[in-house]
């Protein structure tokens, strides 16, 4: 089933009923003079094991703690966002599968070898689907790219990912520098990301690993290490989904309501893995799946989306 992301831009009061994700209005619930009747018929209720990301954009939202037991329980992911409304936290369950002790040995004792292999194969990919990409979306020449993505090392020793990124985004968005905190459509890419990174950690820990073990991020400041180092094959359809709102000719500038809802289709968007089409989300879940399986010594390879 394609578990479903709700987005909260207003006020509202967020908790639990019979299981159910119960959403109501401030100013309604602590009306007295409003008829008990439209109270009722401004709740709207979700069921919780529908849901895989709740976005939560405004400092009035209130939400309590047996929601939030909820949410994860049912290994959905909850980002929080700044007062840019750019997603600035995520909070997911501390366990989220049956074995996870056996997983986070089988992660623990990942060898140095097999996790250049792994990291070589990320990187294989990324490029091979930037590539895609960049012909499809700019029609441009792509054969330095194709090869760039044979040639990675174990390791990605000669760091083809930043030699392919450098034309990459210069082929994309020509005279666009990408950067954290750049121009247009820098704000979109940077929201987009955010989105993916919270899918791919919500399936880290449902396959029972630890996202803050990467097999090549390591920032001691980095949670979700390991998020950044899986979400990098993924990376190519965010930055497709903005190449098309961009090209669409909408004003970039701020993230409008509607620029976030395209945004937040993000774990919807079709992908084709293991030769057949699969929303994002799902593929995700085959991703770290056989990233365990990878660990634990039944497989080899991980299996990646290829655009």
């Amino acid at each position: 089933m394609i578990k479903k992301t709700l987005y909260f831009g207003n006020p509202v009061y967020l908790s639990l009923k019979n299981g159910q994700l119960v959403i109501k209005l401030p100013a309604v619930e602590e009306n007295d003079t409003v008829p008990e009747t439209f109270k009722r018929q401004s709740e709207v209720t979700k069921p919780i094991e529908d849901l895989g990301v709740v976005v939560l954009d405004n400092c009035q939202i209130t939400i309590t703690t047996g929601l939030m037991e909820a949410l994860l329980a049912n290994n959905c992911a909850v980002v929080t966002c700044d007062s840019r409304s750019m997603p600035t936290g995520l909070m997911l369950p501390l366990s989220g599968n049956t074995t996870q002790n056996e997983r986070f040995r089988f992660q623990l004792d990942a060898s140095v070898p097999l996790t250049k292999q792994l990291w070589q194969q990320t990187i294989k990919m990324k490029i091979e689907n930037q590539a895609s990409v960049l012909k499809h979306c700019a029609g441009a020449e792509v054969r330095c790219l194709k090869v760039w993505a044979s040639e990675v090392k174990s390791g990605d020793s000669d760091n083809l990912e930043g030699r392919a990124a450098a034309y990459y985004w210069k082929n994309l968005f020509p005279g666009f520098t990408r950067g954290r905190e750049g121009e247009s459509p820098n704000n979109l890419l940077n929201y987009g990301y955010a989105i993916l990174r919270a899918v791919v950690a919500r399936s880290l820990v449902a396959s029972g690993l630890l996202p803050t073990l990467g097999i090549h991020h390591h920032n001691r400041y980095n949670a979700y290490c390991l998020a950044d180092d899986i979400m990098e094959p993924y990376r190519p359809y965010v930055d497709e989904l903005v190449y098309e709102i961009v090209m669409s000719g909408v004003d970039c500038e701020t993230l409008t309501k509607d620029l976030k809802a395209r945004l937040l289709s993000i774990p919807t968007l079709d992908v084709v893995i293991g030769g057949k089409r699969s929303p994002l989300m799902v593929a995700v879940g085959q991703t770290t799946a056989s990233l365990y399986k990878c660990f634990s010594g039944e497989l080899r390879r991980i299996v990646y989306p290829e655009r």
